[in-house]
């Protein structure tokens, strides 16, 4: 964690200082010449509410360079406040992409936003939890964002008394000019000003217009799943009753215990404060002693459908009256670098499952456009490590363009490729992906139910074939012992103090992450170029055909009619050309009329 700047900090009076700023209301005119006098960058903070693709903006407070503020009313600034923020003069503001969802949705696009605070002060610390303004500029400028009053800026109420939201928001303004000179200092020492410039800045304008657009949903397929669901879950419970011989609430750990481990006899799991666990792990575990036993499948079965009804209700109520989903990404939350989303989360709907496939069959192509376009990158993971490592035999087995697999296993196994059975094959891949997640060989015995010496020898063969990758993999936790850092690809960094630490569960869980970051994280920086790029081609081409969603290694695209030949075209060139490694990006596409359809 970066330290606090403390430059202007008395030792006495550490928390108490505040923000000074005095501020006054201004009509759209005033407004108009106080922004032609104050250059560039403004910072700008906004009160207002946003979320699934659409939001509205109440008020705004601006800061100029030398401190001095004014604010209005957003439905007083007019014309002259909607060609300022849709200019490219520079701004500065926190966390920008819900007041770019607001803004658009009121009609004035905002533009020219140079700087957001949020997103710095994530790549300096991408393990940190909480990104609110407040709690930023106590931990690094060691100041208090509102000495009397708790109120964040964006739940302001503007009814309690306009002048002081105004006051407020303008301290919010002022504390977003000072944290962003800050992070600024701090991306140039800690090398992210690249990524902070090419890559994620460009991101945030981006998304927001995707969360815009959202993607369209078939509601009577939906609740049709929703019900099936349901009724497989009753049939599971009554199932459970029948075994047991009387009713009890499966969702009951406690009634669950009593069940299993008294009136079954079960033998007892891992022991937990309140009993014996029942987690699914352990019931798993169980049901590989007792195949046969129709209780644990009933159990194993309810708990699947529950969290499958649960998703498609989730998916249910987070649709809108255009009748399509318009999910939040979030650029701020997975340490690696990733993208994840809420309201709904998409990244959690099952890929390889009939139940997913059904779900992600309730997504379709809107009205006005043709068919949905799916591309992904095929073993990215692996891509990226064959590049970082430089293994002369991955990279060949990779270029080949074969089954990398069945390439890798013949080498393994030392067998001819098409010696390599389903079963080499599913070792290999489960070896293989797990090195990128910085996988033990106890880890690797788990998932693949062989025994640890049998893992060790599967790992040590493989190391012999793929030495790079071994020297690689042993190098990463080395460095990032010594620099206290991994980096990716594009200067990606994870801080992870913990590799010196003392308590050996705490350093192996970094060790895990040195290993997993680089790999993770350039993956991430990969996706998300291939974004920004897919996109600007698709507006260079003026096609009306656009990009909804990206999951995990996924992009969706709404493809328009008559454009698919052009548009699959650019979205695989931009795709695969996307980083430079030492191996081709391999690209896959599908074309539907619904997500799973066009799935491949």
């Amino acid at each position: 964690e970066p330290t606090k700047a403390g430059k202007d900090l008395k030792p006495s009076d550490s928390a108490s200082e505040g923000f000074e700023v005095v501020t006054k209301k201004v009509t759209e005119s005033e407004l108009g010449k106080w922004l032609k006098s104050s250059g560039s960058p403004i910072a700008v903070a906004t009160t207002g509410h946003w979320g699934s693709g659409s939001g509205h903006i109440e008020a705004l407070a601006f800061v100029n360079g030398s401190g001095e503020s004014v604010w209005c009313a957003a439905a007083e600034g007019g014309e002259t406040l909607a060609s300022w923020l849709a200019s490219s003069a520079e701004k500065i503001l926190h966390d920008a992409k819900g007041p770019m969802l607001a803004f658009n949705a009121m009609g004035t696009p905002l533009n020219g936003v140079a700087f957001d605070t949020a997103i710095a002060s994530y790549l300096v610390s991408p393990g940190g939890r909480n990104f609110e303004l407040a709690d930023l500029v106590m931990r690094y400028l060691g100041k208090s964002l509102d000495a009397d009053s708790s109120e964040s800026s964006a739940q302001l109420s503007l009814d309690s008394s306009l002048e002081i939201s105004g006051e407020a928001l303008a301290k919010a303004a002022r504390a977003t000019l000072d944290l962003s000179e800050f992070l600024k200092l701090d991306l140039q020492k800690r090398g992210g000003e690249s990524l902070f410039n090419q890559v994620e800045m460009p991101l945030v304008p981006l998304l927001a217009e995707m969360e815009a657009f959202g993607i369209a949903v078939d509601v009577k397929a939906l609740k049709k799943l929703e019900a099936s669901f349901e009724a497989d879950a009753a049939q599971a419970v009554k199932q459970a009753h029948d075994s047991v011989g009387h009713e009890f609430n499966l969702g009951s750990p406690k009634q669950l215990q009593e069940v299993l481990f008294e009136e079954r006899g079960l033998p007892k799991t891992k022991k937990i404060k309140t009993g014996y666990t029942t987690d699914a792990e352990s019931l798993l575990g169980l049901l590989a002693k007792f195949p046969d036993d129709e209780l644990l499948t009933a159990l194993l079965r309810y708990r699947e459908v529950i969290k499958l009804k649960q998703t498609v209700t989730g998916l249910l109520a987070a649709v809108q009256s255009d009748n399509r989903i318009h999910t939040s990404f979030n650029q701020m939350v997975a340490a690696t670098g990733r993208l994840s989303s809420t309201e709904p989360n998409l990244q959690n709907i099952p890929i390889r499952t009939n139940e997913g496939f059904a779900i992600r069959g309730t997504f379709v192509v809107g009205k006005d456009f043709e068919t949905l376009l799916t591309a992904d990158y095929s073993q990215i993971e692996l891509r990226v490590m064959a590049h970082l490592s430089n293994d002369p035999g991955l990279i060949a087995a990779l270029k080949t363009g074969e089954d990398l697999h069945t390439t890798v296993g013949s080498q393994v196994f030392g067998v001819a490729p098409e010696k390599v059975d389903a079963d080499m094959r599913r070792q290999i891949k489960a070896m293989s992906y797990g090195l990128a997640y910085g996988l033990s060989a106890y880890g690797l015995a788990q998932q693949l139910s062989i025994s640890n010496d049998q893992a060790k020898s599967l790992m040590n063969t493989y190391f012999e074939r793929f030495g790079g990758v071994r020297d690689y993999l042993a190098n990463v936790v080395v460095e990032a012992r010594k620099l206290g850092y991994t980096e990716s690809i594009m200067g990606r960094r994870r801080y992870l103090p913990d590799l010196n630490s003392d308590n050996r569960q705490l350093r192996e869980m970094a060790e895990r992450m040195a290993l997993n970051a680089p790999i993770q994280g350039s993956a991430a920086d990969l996706v998300k170029v291939a974004m920004l790029q897919v996109d600007a081609a698709l507006k260079a081409a003026g096609v009306k055909s656009r990009l909804l969603l990206q999951v995990h290694d996924e992009l969706v695209i709404e493809v328009a009619k008559g454009e698919l030949e052009q548009v699959t075209a650019i979205v695989v060139q931009n795709m695969g050309a996307v980083g430079d490694l030492s191996v081709p990006m391999e690209v896959s596409t599908g074309i539907g009329t619904s997500w799973a359809s066009a799935g491949h």
